[in-house]
Order: C-alpha cells, then structure tokens, then sequence
C-alpha cells in the first residue's frame, strides 16, 4: 500500500461516504483502474477498517448534540435506529456473504450510479414537509432501514437513498439527513467489525505501517466533515439534484467503459 494510494483512498471515502454519489461504487470503479484487468488492489481489511473509523469520527463530532439526546430526551429514537437497523442485518449481510462478485462489479456499479441520480432527483421535487425525525413511526423507519440494506449495492448512494426515503415519509430535510447519519452509525461500526472479523479468520495483521493508517483516519475524518457539511448546506438550499446529473454521467461512463473492454 503506497502512501499516496492510502491518501486517494481517504480522500474518497471521506467524500463518497457522506455526499450521495456512493462510496462503494466508487471504491468498486477505482479499484478496477486502478488493479487492471483483474480490478485488484492491495489487501485493504486494515486500511478499510481505520477510514470507516475516520469518517464515523466525522458523524460523531458533526451530529455530536443530536447523540447526546439519544442519551436524555431522544431515547425513543434509539428504537427507531434499532428497528432501521434490522433490514442490513437480515438484508444487507447475506448479501455480502453470498454475492460478494456482484458487490465488487464495477458494471454493476456503473448500471446503478444513474438509479441513484434518478432517486435524487425525484426526491429534490418533493414539497418541502415539516415531519420530524424524532417523531417517526416504526413504519418509517423501517422503511428508511429497508433502502439502506439495498444501497450495499455499488452504485447505490446510502446516503442518498435514505435521505430520499427520508423525504418520501415527510420529514423535512434537516431531520431526513440527521437520521440517515444517525443510522449509519451501526451501519460504520458494523462494517468495521465485518474487516475485522475476516481479519482476524483468516490470521492476518495489518501490514500498512502505522503511521500511514492513523494520517489515513485523519484525512478521511476532516474530508468526511466537509462532506457532511457540504451535503446539509446543499441539501437545504434545495441543490442536491446536482449531485444526481453527476451519478448518471458517471454511470453512463462506467457501463460504456465495461462493454468496450468486455466487447
């Protein structure tokens, strides 16, 4: 692992993460340029480990308030998380057991980006609504739950799709973006224990030198902070439908791109 790979590394996961245009799919289309034919990078169990670390440090100090009422007056949105939770435990990790080809397909990725442009877009013509994320249903969280498992897809912005399903429910967008970052605090930590554990099987060590994953943390921990703030500003100005033309260009580029080399 090159000090300027694990950089390029941090740098799309503190952006991707947060902005809705897809982490994964990104990681999925990078590593194919990047590794070539075979689309393979150096073993990232340690260095994925301490960039999702860095980027739920981003969620913790951005939305540090809204935690600490998890802990007072918001408990009952602790239930909400719980139950949004459920659908990438039942959903999401089989996925990722049995269809790890399909989660590491860069055609795949370029297919969805535009479904994701499309869920933004429609969401961004929603009519403003005054719901509040605090006083959701269980339906509605559920609801938001179900699109994040399916956004494990590449492709498929987890923020992005939650956000929308957020909207859909009528809550109004500060709180649409608040919960989806809430939920995806298990969702980070549960990735993170995911590398860990496979680590761990199969008897490995992290072999990036320490130094180079602790600058990595830092860097996808401050990126990640402007992405979050970058999505809330653009987000109440009503603009996320720029990042929605972005999605469908990149897929269109990705596919065409996998049916020449395929061709």
């Amino acid at each position: 692992m090159s000090f300027s790979l694990l950089m390029l590394l941090a740098v799309v996961q503190g952006v991707a993460e947060f902005l809705p245009i897809s982490s994964s799919g990104h990681l999925v289309v990078l590593g194919r340029w990047l590794g070539g034919s075979n689309g393979e990078f150096p073993d990232l169990n340690d260095v994925n480990i301490v960039l999702h670390l860095g980027t739920l440090g981003s969620i913790i100090v951005f939305y540090h308030r809204q935690i600490l009422q998890l802990l007072t007056s918001d408990r009952r949105v602790i239930g909400l998380m719980f139950l949004g939770t459920l659908p990438a435990v039942f959903v999401g990790l089989p996925l990722k057991l049995l269809f790890d080809d399909v989660l590491n397909s860069p055609l795949v990725a370029g297919c969805l980006f535009p479904l994701t442009g499309f869920a933004l877009l429609w969401s961004s013509r929603l009519q403003p609504a005054e719901g509040d994320y605090r006083a959701m249903t269980w339906q509605d969280a559920l609801f938001i739950g179900c699109c994040q498992a399916v956004a494990i897809l590449p492709g498929l912005s987890r923020s992005g799709t939650t956000i929308a399903a957020g909207l859909s429910r009528n809550l109004n967008r500060s709180s649409a973006a608040t919960f989806s970052f809430l939920l995806a605090i298990p969702a980070i930590l549960g990735a993170g224990v995911l590398e860990g554990l496979s680590m761990w099987k199969d008897g490995k060590l992290p072999e990036t030198p320490l130094g180079y994953l602790l600058i990595g943390a830092l860097v996808s921990f401050f990126v990640g902070l402007f992405s979050v703030w970058l999505l809330n500003r653009w987000l109440q100005r009503g603009r996320i439908h720029l990042f929605a033309w972005y999605c469908i260009a990149l897929g269109i580029v990705v596919v065409s791109w996998q049916l020449a080399i395929k061709s």
